[in-house]
């Protein structure tokens, strides 16, 4: 009996070595691929991994991939656009140093429960790390990842800074990146002329920007606008008779 007992001491120390082991190679992983983003204060990027992603996808597959990309000043951007990303991506985004951890801890537990990554919770910082950095794969690894690269971008970074290079680079369609390039392209006309229902349709794609079109009728952009136009309501950011003149349009 003490000679099996031994023998299952000595394996439960090889299983914890091999997990420590496991969990030094992920951490050097992590540290290894940290980007350096305090050029980000000053530089706006060139590309993003996102859409580098997004041009192999379509070469793979035989097509030239056209990217839509218009740089805009932070303040030329509607602030009743920016109000309904906020409220419908990440209300929390001025409260949180990066990664809201209610939402994330929500997360968590919705996806053990369906064995499946079935709810984001990224914020607006962590989308930004995502899109910048990483990849659009669903693994722990990379949400680990995009956490560490949110918390850094948001030591070096100010909020108004985080939220600019967000709003410059979201992917709204094939091809289609950041809220200028999508407003030209979607109603013709550039992002500061947008009214109420643009801004709403334009936000809700957000979550699903390569199957829906922010022109179209679905029942889910009806749905997810309708949604937004609540909340700006809620938030106070739109009045009733802003509401009210809006909401058919999604009814």
């Amino acid at each position: 009996m003490r000679r099996r007992g031994r023998w299952i001491r000595r394996i439960f120390r090889a299983a914890a070595v091999l997990v420590l082991l496991a969990l030094a190679g992920v951490a050097l992983d992590i540290v290894l691929s940290m980007p350096d983003v305090s050029d980000l204060k000053t530089r706006d990027p060139g590309t993003t991994a996102l859409i580098e992603q997004r041009v192999r996808a379509s070469a793979r597959a035989g097509r030239q991939l056209v990217i839509r990309q218009e740089w805009v000043e932070f303040d030329r951007i509607p602030h009743l656009l920016k109000e309904a990303v906020r409220v419908s991506e990440d209300a929390a985004f001025y409260a949180h140093k990066g990664v809201d951890f209610v939402e994330l801890r929500e997360a968590i537990k919705r996806d053990l429960n369906e064995g499946r990554f079935a709810r984001g919770a990224s914020t607006i910082t962590q989308q930004l790390a995502k899109n910048l950095y990483l990849s659009t794969a669903k693994s722990p690894l990379r949400k680990l990842k995009e956490v560490f690269i949110a918390r850094r971008l948001e030591k070096a970074l100010s909020k108004e800074r985080i939220f600019h290079l967000y709003l410059n680079v979201i992917e709204l369609g094939p091809g289609v990146f950041g809220v200028q390039a999508a407003a030209r392209h979607y109603f013709e006309r550039d992002v500061a002329d947008l009214d109420l229902e643009q801004a709403v349709r334009l936000t809700a794609i957000i979550p699903r920007p390569l199957r829906t079109d922010p022109l179209g009728t679905s029942t889910w952009l009806r749905w997810r606008a309708a949604w937004i136009l609540k909340t700006l309501l809620a938030a106070k950011v739109i009045g009733d008779e802003e509401f009210e003149l809006t909401k058919s349009v999604f009814e």
